[in-house]
């Protein structure tokens, strides 16, 4: 592959090299910050150990069937980090088994994958589909871990712990899909796959390059999802990546079309120039841009925010109202309206000081969607 882009074996190897290092170094970093400001926590301490395990994997994974004399001690640090993955996705972010079924379906997918691990090479290994078997154990375990965290963000996550589980989700989500995005286009373009084509070498070195900077995204998730720090970010954070990943791909594929189809149109007209072809092509992208985004933008926020989406319909049209409306007894109606609807809470009273000279007493509106208790009249606006 790297022939083809005029890199030479050592400097293909180094920029490799790199790569994993740098992999390695971001989750170290990451661990020992972890340790440092959480070192009370011990799931904390458990994710830790995890992403201090996860860097070495990635340059010792493909060495598991080679036999060598560092043959045991890196199946010994594989086997150590998919436990401390199991464990680690089976507990989080509670640091407990839920469903408490949980850890016998971890204890049952590590003992498979012991043979696979530690005896690759052995004869009954060969003989048997064992490998196979241990394969699917593994993703079987896998989808209960899936299963299991979404029925943990549904019913038993408190909402810090929802902001935790919706970090660790982005985290692991923009690598899967860079993957997924990258096998998709082999497979539509055949000439991508081989190292040897003039388009290749260069997309598989890209290509790598780019997995390799997003699988950064898991240990980061996971630190902030730890250190609770910037939490609810991630709301502002999933809700740009979608715009903004959508627009990007819509606009490139409405790219390549108009500039492919715009090339065959003039073809007999320009003398085969495609710079008409690429100006017309960027101007209407241009163009397109802006309205496109606010068009999606609105389509995520009714698809995926549809609360908060409404709330701001509301408040908005409020404030339009505000600018009009002189009767304080309707205004002070819309105004509880507008806190039950957007707020939901499950009292509401709104207190109005009449002038000074009126010598009366404060008079309460009040609203009670749900009849409140004696607890909920904490809940006051």
């Amino acid at each position: 592959m790297f022939k083809g882009i005029g890199l030479s074996p050592g400097d293909y190897a180094a920029y490799t090299v790199a790569l994993m290092l740098a992999t390695m170094v971001v989750c170290l970093v990451v661990s020992t910050v972890i340790i440092w400001r959480r070192s009370d926590d011990r799931m904390a301490l458990l994710v830790a150990l995890m992403l201090v395990t996860l860097g070495p994997i990635t340059a010792i994974s493909s060495l598991l069937l080679i036999p060598s004399l560092w043959q045991l001690p890196n199946a010994c640090l594989y086997f150590l980090a998919l436990a401390l993955v199991v464990l680690v996705f089976s507990l989080f972010p509670t640091g407990q088994f839920v469903p408490r079924w949980t850890r016998w379906t971890a204890v049952v997918s590590l003992a498979v994958q012991v043979p696979s691990t530690f005896f690759p090479n052995a004869p009954f290994m060969l003989n048997t589909n064992a490998l196979a078997i241990g394969y699917l154990v593994l993703l079987g375990e896998v989808a209960i871990l899936v299963v299991v965290q979404l029925y943990r963000y549904r019913r038993v996550s408190s909402p810090l712990q929802r902001q935790q589980t919706k970090w660790v989700v982005f985290g692991l989500a923009v690598p899967g899909t860079v993957t997924v995005v990258g096998t998709v286009l082999y497979l539509i373009f055949p000439a991508l796959a081989e190292p040897r084509s003039p388009y290749g070498a260069p997309y598989q070195l890209a290509l790598n390059a780019i997995g390799t900077f997003t699988v950064l995204f898991i240990p980061l998730s996971l630190g902030f999802a730890m250190l609770r720090s910037r939490l609810w970010d991630i709301d502002v954070l999933i809700n740009r990546t979608l715009v903004y990943g959508t627009l990007t791909v819509i606009l490139a594929v409405v790219y390549v079309g108009l500039v492919i189809g715009l090339q065959a149109l003039l073809r007999g007209v320009i003398s085969q120039d495609n710079s008409v072809a690429i100006v017309i092509s960027t101007l209407t992208i241009w163009a397109l841009f802006q309205p496109l985004r606010s068009r999606i933008q609105r389509l995520i926020d009714r698809r995926f925010y549809r609360r908060k989406y409404d709330a701001a319909k509301v408040v908005a049209a409020f404030s339009a109202t505000l600018r009009q409306e002189v009767d304080l007894s309707r205004l002070s109606e819309q105004l509880v309206a507008v806190v039950e609807e957007t707020m939901q809470p499950a009292h509401v009273s709104l207190w109005l000081r009449p002038p000074a000279h009126h010598g009366t007493r404060w008079f309460p509106w009040r609203a009670s969607p749900s009849g409140p208790s004696k607890d909920e009249e904490r809940d006051e606006r």
